[in-house]
């Protein structure tokens, strides 16, 4: 059983990528007391040209799923906007 387990009774959920357009999402809610902040890591390419953006915004949910659910949408439209610009 791992620390964060014995301290809080329960495991970490699994982050799960997306990929679109090339681009890997990978939705990362924040979790806030009793809501989540919509948050989302988007990547692009491989080793040390990996490129990375962290997305997090004001909105918040009562649940993770629909806060799962805005960040892989929220970042989807990132992408379709501003492409690799994302990471200027």
């Amino acid at each position: 059983m791992s620390l964060f387990s014995r301290l809080f009774g329960s495991k970490p959920k699994e982050i799960m990528s997306e990929t679109y357009e090339g681009f890997r999402i990978y939705a990362e809610p924040m979790s806030e007391g009793r809501i989540y902040r919509l948050a989302a890591r988007i990547e692009l390419g491989e080793g040390d040209a990996m490129k990375t953006h962290q997305l997090i915004r004001a909105d918040t949910f009562e649940s993770e799923d629909a806060a799962i659910a805005a960040s892989t949408a929220k970042a989807k439209q990132m992408i379709d906007q501003q492409g690799e610009r994302l990471f200027n």
